[in-house]
């Protein structure tokens, strides 16, 4: 993390290429490592924090300050995790109104981390209380009032976290931890997106929500922090809103028009893919040739009737810790619970 204190004003922008993607707001603060600390979205919100634009692209000195930062070995009370490491990513549509769900669910899986998304719920209204309960005492927020929105709720401690503003857009729509893992290991960098879902029409001169979806994706791919290599460990999950293969909806042919699963959104969520050498966890272990799902549509009276869902929701590790999966799980069951989401939890374990 950069320890230089950078007070740009509202509108300033730090090595300015394009003006338009990728701001980063990053607590300055990360190793005072506080339990709950909701991130907040402008500089004058958050004195001393730092502020780009342009393709994720830092300025030279900040970079520098980065990779030397990156390269210094984490305190030596940095917490460890845990060897077996379990995360899971969950599109609640609405954590207040389905906590007990989320309760109970924590009860019974006790995954290390979990990873939420359409939160629908403002910071300062999130039920931190029901979660310290249960022993997930760290937690981090990039909430909105209605709409959108992603937490990490994790038992481990964070030594970092911020925020990436993409299309311009406050919208809440991303949020980034680091988990410290002892003196020798390099970070574990957690990444939790809710992609726009595109609205109903597959046209970006006809439809805005299409084009902002597009536009998005396209900064994904560009946005420098998402290509980790070397030995980096790092972790992207959440809803992505696109089923890229064939059979990661129902009916292929039938929805190539449908967005979610046009040609288009396809190619360019696989392009973030190559652009950081992710690897798609759920498709490294399952083949391609068999149907997997994670979403299905409130309309169906019965979602179980001719199983018509998408896999909209999403793991991808860094190639460094691709052989380091020995587990990964779809709760297809949580579909049926009462008044659920129309997604389930998607579950990865590791050894660390």
């Amino acid at each position: 993390m950069m320890d230089a204190r950078v007070k740009p004003a509202h509108d300033a922008v730090l090595d300015r290429t394009d003006g338009r993607v990728g701001r980063l707001y990053q607590d300055r603060h990360a190793g005072l490592d506080p339990a709950i600390h909701p991130l907040r979205k402008t500089p004058q919100q958050a004195p001393g924090w730092l502020y780009t634009s342009a393709a994720c692209v830092r300025s030279r000195a900040a970079q520098q300050t980065a990779r030397s930062s990156q390269r210094r070995r984490p305190a030596r009370n940095s917490p460890r995790l845990p060897m077996r490491f379990t995360l899971t990513t969950w599109n609640i549509n609405s954590v207040r109104l389905r906590i007990d769900l989320v309760a109970a669910f924590l009860k019974e899986q006790q995954p290390d981390v979990l990873c939420l998304q359409e939160t629908k719920c403002p910071d300062d209204a999130f039920p931190l209380k029901r979660f310290k309960q249960l022993g997930y005492e760290h937690i981090a927020l990039n909430g909105q009032k209605g709409y959108h929105g992603v937490a990490v709720i994790s038992k481990i401690p964070f030594v970092a976290r911020d925020i990436r503003i993409f299309c311009d857009n406050l919208d809440s729509r991303h949020i980034s931890v680091s988990l410290g893992t002892g003196d020798n290991d390099p970070p574990l960098v957690l990444h939790n997106f809710y992609v726009p879902a595109g609205g109903d029409v597959a046209d970006p001169e006809l439809n805005p929500k299409f084009k902002h979806k597009l536009s998005f994706l396209d900064e994904m791919k560009a946005c420098e922090p998402l290509h980790p290599s070397g030995d980096a460990r790092h972790i992207l999950v959440g809803d992505l809103n696109v089923a890229p293969h064939e059979h990661d909806v129902w009916s292929h042919k039938q929805l190539l028009k449908v967005v979610s699963h046009t040609p288009v959104e396809c190619e360019k969520l696989l392009a973030v893919l190559r652009a950081g050498n992710w690897v798609d966890v759920a498709r490294d272990r399952i083949p391609l040739s068999e149907k997997i799902y994670t979403w299905w549509s409130y309309r169906a009276a019965d979602w179980t009737v001719g199983d018509r869902g998408r896999r909209l929701d999403h793991i991808w590790v860094s190639e460094a810790l691709r052989t380091r999966v020995t587990d990964f799980k779809i709760l297809r069951d949580a579909r049926s619970w009462e008044r659920p989401s129309d997604h389930v939890p998607v579950t990865v374990t590791m050894e660390l």
